[in-house]
């Protein structure tokens, strides 16, 4: 079996843009209706979501570039889950039914990038390397 732990680093750096740049797109649709706007929501919009679209813009942007990635995906993390059990949750038992997988799925994305780190291609590794960021992806 090849030894695959050097592409660990970049794969989750790669996991770390993509969801980032998704994440941005919830943000995108909220406050500038691109690439489409949101079924059903009123505009202008409601103060809670002006709140997660402010959230969702910053930590999307940190996350892509790689920049405090622990903080913004743990904040991230937090409001997903807010999002799931306050949007999704008192509509059905089931995420299917309720339309909440996508909320599920970035919460436990972004719950495992706090913890694991940005990866490889991120800022955090070179504005402050002095920090010695212990990763989950090095096999720490």
């Amino acid at each position: 079996m090849p030894n695959t732990a050097k592409w660990t680093p970049h794969i989750l750096a790669i996991l770390r843009i993509v969801t980032a740049l998704l994440f941005l797109e919830h943000a995108t649709m909220k406050f500038f209706q691109f690439p489409a706007a949101i079924p059903g929501v009123p505009y202008p919009l409601p103060a809670i979501m002006l709140v997660a679209g402010a959230i969702e813009i910053v930590t999307g942007l940190l996350m892509t570039v790689g920049y405090y990635t622990r903080i913004a995906a743990f904040v991230a993390a937090g409001e997903m889950a807010a999002a799931y059990w306050m949007a999704h949750a008192p509509q059905s038992f089931w995420p299917a039914l309720n339309m909440g997988e996508p909320a599920i799925m970035f919460c436990f994305i972004f719950l495992y990038l706090a913890f694991a780190g940005a990866g490889s291609w991120a800022l955090d590794n070179v504005w402050r390397p002095s920090t010695k960021e212990v990763s989950l992806a090095k096999g720490a």
